[in-house]
């Protein structure tokens, strides 16, 4: 019998443990947001301990050594250099520090990375957001553990209530001016991204001279707030910038991470066959991915067109009869349901090139969301076959899913956001966030049965019902936390919150991404067991609901019905993928 877990599916008999698989066939548990609290939390304890500890080091036992004996006289050289126009400068420097101006960047910084059209970065806001804060509270402990007087010179700015040990505005700043030259580093593409970078690793240096020339604090406080800030940024960085799952992860448990490709890269050969959506790849797109080709060794590849009447499929099946050694899906999820349906089974790899709304699949498998940046990352990778889901119902012929289909709310969110494609298309995937309270109270709960792999049927009630091969939506948050696209299996999410207090834990639940296993033995027949949420895992299913739901395949609305029937099928795909680190 599966199993639920509320963070961890249940493992069939005899099955391997889920997890995503490294290049050497081991496997890494995912790390979900309950792995990142407790991270920072344990590491934040441990920062400001330390922090605490030099600073009671300097202002005791130490405070006669070198270079502490000398701190006096680098304040009086700052006092002796002032001019008026040095004094102007170190204001507006000071300034760049200043709590005001730190809270503000952070909060324009924060929506201008969530705001981005089709690439919204949550976690990288995230990123921001926490390691500020993080050195905002570590510096108020420093400052009640630590009562260091300010330097005996002439203070430009007015006496502070807070101890001159760390320096909060050099700290501030090298979280905040720290982590956007991190992700100036990390996430632009330009040329300049070093020069960006490196200017704005300045700021915060350039903030700590200026309160030392302002007479605010002694050296070793502008060298505490430096270490503050870093260690700030780097426990945050590693907890929330760091992916819990492996990018391409290979079919197999060997110690070989994938099939070689035919020729290294920039040297394969053959044809090439571009499938595209011609409502989100422009000829800007088409052009741009030519010259990626072409710089492959694809020299002349085909592009067809998708058409309302066939969104990808036949365009696929005629590129593999026609001789294609590769198969380049141009559009979003739907596309590459499409094709995927009709290239389940080939020998011919595909590889995807997020242009979507959603990108569910291309999210999870770790590829960039630039078209460009995907398609060359693919081309330098290699060939991993990768999981479907084989679905049929009620007016529903048989077909295939590459990330998630479900039933219920889900559904009738994402019937309602994509009514109105002029509001999808100016606000992305945030139209179906705004699409949820809609629906919300008009979205009753459902009854339905379910039935895994061959056990009891089970009846229960639910307002969703979600079925995913892969894990992670957008924003990075997994609503299935141990979904892998390589495992063999599919993973469930049955969602039945009631009242407030259900909702909240319910939200909790998915937020942290563990709970207390359960069975499906454990409810009496014909009764709900009331979770609020439940896990599971399995390899063929069957829902039976006792009236017409909404369904969705990979974000599309699809006809609403009674019934559905899913099962995993294995490394069905073979996808042309970037390797681990790209």
């Amino acid at each position: 019998m599966p199993t639920a877990v509320s963070g961890r599916p249940a493992e069939l008999p005899g099955e391997r443990p889920a997890g995503g698989l490294t290049a050497a066939g081991s496997r890494t548990a995912p790390r979900g947001v309950g792995w990142s609290v407790r991270w920072i939390a344990a590491l934040a304890i441990c920062q400001a301990a330390l922090m605490v500890g030099l600073g009671l080091l300097i202002t005791g036992p130490a405070h006669h050594l070198w270079p502490l004996t000398v701190e006096d006289h680098v304040d009086s050289g700052f006092e002796r250099m002032r001019t008026h126009s040095l004094t102007t400068l170190s204001w507006f420097a000071s300034e760049a520090g200043n709590t005001g101006t730190v809270i503000a960047v952070t909060l324009l910084s924060c929506l201008g990375l969530l705001w981005i059209p089709r690439l919204p970065m949550w976690r990288q806001a995230a990123f921001l957001a926490l390691a500020v804060s993080l050195q905002s509270l570590v510096f108020l402990a420093i400052t009640t553990a630590v009562d260091r007087h300010r330097p005996e010179v002439h203070r430009l700015d007015g006496s502070l209530p807070t101890s001159s040990y760390t320096s909060g505005h050099t700290g501030a700043a090298t979280a905040i001016y720290g982590g956007l030259a991190v992700l100036a580093l990390s996430r632009l593409r330009s040329p300049w991204r070093r020069v960006v970078a490196g200017v704005l690793f300045l700021i915060p240096i350039v903030v700590g001279l200026a309160r030392l020339y302002r007479g605010m604090h002694h050296p070793t406080d502008v060298v505490g707030g430096l270490v503050n800030g870093g260690l700030s940024l780097w426990i945050v960085g590693r907890a929330v910038l760091a992916d819990g799952f492996v990018t391409a992860p290979p079919a197999s448990g060997s110690t070989k991470s994938a099939e070689t490709a035919p020729d290294g890269p920039g040297q394969r050969t053959g044809h090439a066959a571009v499938i595209f959506n011609p409502t989100v790849t422009d000829q800007a797109d088409r052009d741009a991915i030519q010259q990626v080709l072409h710089q492959h060794g694809y020299g002349a590849p085909t592009f067809i067109e998708t058409t309302a009447d066939d969104p990808g499929g036949g365009q696929s099946t005629e590129a593999v009869r026609d001789g294609a050694t590769l198969v380049v899906v141009c559009g979003g999820d739907g596309t590459l349901r499409a094709a995927a349906t009709a290239m389940a089974g080939s020998a011919v790899p595909l590889a995807l090139v997020p242009c979507g709304t959603g990108n569910l699949l291309a999210r999870n498998l770790g590829l960039p969301l630039a078209p460009v940046d995907a398609l060359d990352a693919a081309l330098h990778g290699a060939v991993h076959r990768v999981d479907l889901g084989r679905i049929e119902g009620d007016g529903l012929p048989t077909t295939h899913f590459a990330a998630m289909c479900g039933a219920g709310l889900d559904a009738a969110m994402l019937q309602r956001a994509n009514a109105n494609d002029r509001t999808k298309a100016s606000l992305g995937w945030l139209a179906y966030v705004l699409a949820l309270p809609r629906v919300w109270s008009r979205t009753p709960r459902m009854s339905v049965n379910v039935r895994l792999d061959g056990a009891p049927a089970h009846r229960r009630t639910a307002r969703m019902v979600l079925i995913g091969n892969v894990g992670a939506v957008q924003g990075g948050m997994r609503l299935l936390p141990d979904a892998r696209p390589d495992d063999g299996r599919l993973d469930l999410l049955i969602l039945d919150p009631r009242g407030l207090g259900g909702w909240i834990s319910a939200l909790w639940t998915l937020l942290r991404g563990t709970a207390t296993p359960r069975s499906t033995a454990d409810a009496p027949a014909g009764r709900d067991d009331g979770a609020p949420v439940a896990f599971f895992t399995f390899r063929h299913a069957e829902f039976t609901f006792d009236h017409d739901q909404p369904r969705e395949l990979d974000g599309d609305p699809i006809a609403r019905g009674r019934r559905l029937t899913v099962e995993a099928a294995p490394g069905a795909l073979k996808m042309l993928l970037p390797a681990r680190g790209e």
